[in-house]
């Protein structure tokens, strides 16, 4: 009878075994092939990449010799808080991971990075489990980099973090993995939104942290899972944030494969249904919907459809990529019209302070009514009458209230005495950048003339500018 028991015992684990074996087999079987993705993001290619260091040095010197004075003389970054470092300037395009826990953010990016069961992959699972900021970037080997660090190397772009505190610089973690795609851009990886978390219950402000994000981002993937579709407030603050940043916005519906051809197109409908509140715009952002993760898609689904998915998001990572110069050098042009158009209002704003001033008059008083009714003294409207500003650029009347509570109007001078014999004027300097240094700069990219490392000093970047206070 032992002897009975003892070989059916074998008899079983000989099954188990060979289950086991067929299954790890099967497993393997059930990859995915990765072929497309590498041909689409050109990772097989071994010409070198384009050198942009003479590009990137003459924009550092635009942005600090004519950009830079008039935004730190008139206190722009108290009023956006966005310092542009030279890190910034320098760094490669930021592709964001947003939306609800466990919609597979995480396994995304180790599908397109091939990290899975290897030593650099992201953790991933079904119960919440990035609770961190997640920087991915390229390094010669696997190196993990705390965020205290991070924010100490200023040749690194993410040293204005500090100023979220250090509980935040706790949940903030850089990873360097050698692999080719991250020598041309960045990965960024957040927490899931769980809509019954409180802001002060993360210990930071997150809100407030993603928004630096956005703000540096060149393409924003906003994930989401067939399960997951509802919008509760955190998803709905995020959306807000993103107001103005339309054209970057791809939506991801993950995980399709699991459902059948009604359930998905009944799934579609409600995300757009869900979403349509959140964004006021005329052209819908693109919507891809597959299954981003190394298994194979499950059988009887729309194999084709997913796979047609994923290379038209592919394309759209790539095209980040290639344009990343031009988009560096319109993003700067960007800032430099913000800060025009804020040290043209803060001009506007002394003088009229000035005007309405008289022997007897108190300051406080005269300038509280100028702030609280600035239309009364036409100060966004002669903006318009007198300059080429849009409308559409004007900021908020109300983020003036706060900024001049912080930073008291007498302390400023009018642009009229932003002058000095040898620098020129900031004004004449700032509009010269904008209409003819940056736009000459992004047309030599496009024509292929890569400016050379030692252009600016023999040119000075252009002619100097008119001072109407030099003497002929």
């Amino acid at each position: 009878m032992k002897r009975l028991n003892l070989l059916c015992c074998c008899v079983a684990s000989l099954l188990l075994l060979g289950t086991a074996e067929e299954a790890e087999d099967a497993s393997k079987l059930t990859k995915r092939d990765r072929s497309h993705l590498e041909s689409t993001l050109k990772l097989n290619e071994d010409k070198p990449a384009d050198d942009f260091s003479g590009v990137l040095q003459r924009l550092r010197k635009i942005y600090h010799s004519s950009i830079k004075p008039l935004e730190q003389s008139y206190r722009y970054n108290e009023l956006r808080q966005h310092e542009i470092t030279d890190g910034e300037i320098t760094s490669k395009p930021m592709v964001l991971f947003l939306g609800p826990w466990s919609v597979g953010k995480s396994s995304m990016i180790n599908y397109l990075l091939g990290l899975d069961n290897t030593p650099y992959q992201l953790y991933t699972g079904a119960e919440p489990t990035t609770s961190e900021f997640t920087v991915i970037m390229h390094g010669p080997k696997l190196k993990t980099i705390e965020g205290i660090v991070m924010a100490a190397d200023s040749a690194r772009s993410f040293s204005p973090l500090e100023k979220f505190g250090q509980n935040f610089l706790e949940k903030l973690i850089g990873i360097e993995v050698p692999h080719k795609l991250l020598e041309r851009v960045t990965f960024v990886d957040t927490p899931g939104i769980i809509e019954n978390r409180k802001q002060q219950e993360r210990g930071y402000p997150f809100n407030d942290v993603c928004q630096w994000f956005i703000d540096r981002a060149d393409l924003i993937f906003i994930v989401f899972d067939p399960t997951k579709l509802d919008v509760g407030l955190e998803l709905e603050m995020l959306f807000r944030q993103l107001k103005g940043r339309e054209s970057q916005i791809r939506i991801i519906l993950n995980k399709a494969d699991s459902l059948a051809t009604q359930e998905l197109m009944r799934v579609y409908g409600a995300l757009f249904w869900s979403l349509a509140p959140l964004i006021n715009v005329t052209e819908p952002p693109r919507v891809y919907v597959s299954s981003f993760w190394p298994q194979d898609y499950h059988p009887d689904t729309h194999r084709d459809l997913f796979l047609k998915e994923e290379i038209s998001l592919l394309e759209d990572l790539n095209q980040v990529i290639e344009n990343r110069m031009e988009n560096k050098i319109a993003f700067i042009r960007q800032h430099a019209i913000r800060v025009r158009i804020h040290a043209l209002l803060v001009d506007r704003y002394l003088q009229t302070y000035k005007d309405k001033m008289t022997f007897f008059s108190d300051g406080e008083l005269v300038f509280r009514d100028i702030v609280e009714d600035p239309d009364k003294f036409f100060i966004f409207k002669s903006i318009l009458a007198k300059t080429n500003v849009s409308k559409f650029d004007l900021p908020n009347r109300e983020a003036y209230k706060d900024f001049f509570g912080i930073n008291p109007i007498t302390s400023f001078k009018l642009l009229s005495q932003q002058c000095s014999y040898m620098g020129g004027c900031f004004l004449e300097k700032i509009e010269k950048a904008i209409t003819r240094e940056l736009p000459d700069l992004l047309g030599s990219i496009g024509l292929g003339k890569k400016p050379n490392v030692l252009s600016c000093d023999i040119t000075g970047c252009g002619e100097t500018p008119k001072n109407r206070y030099r003497k002929p």
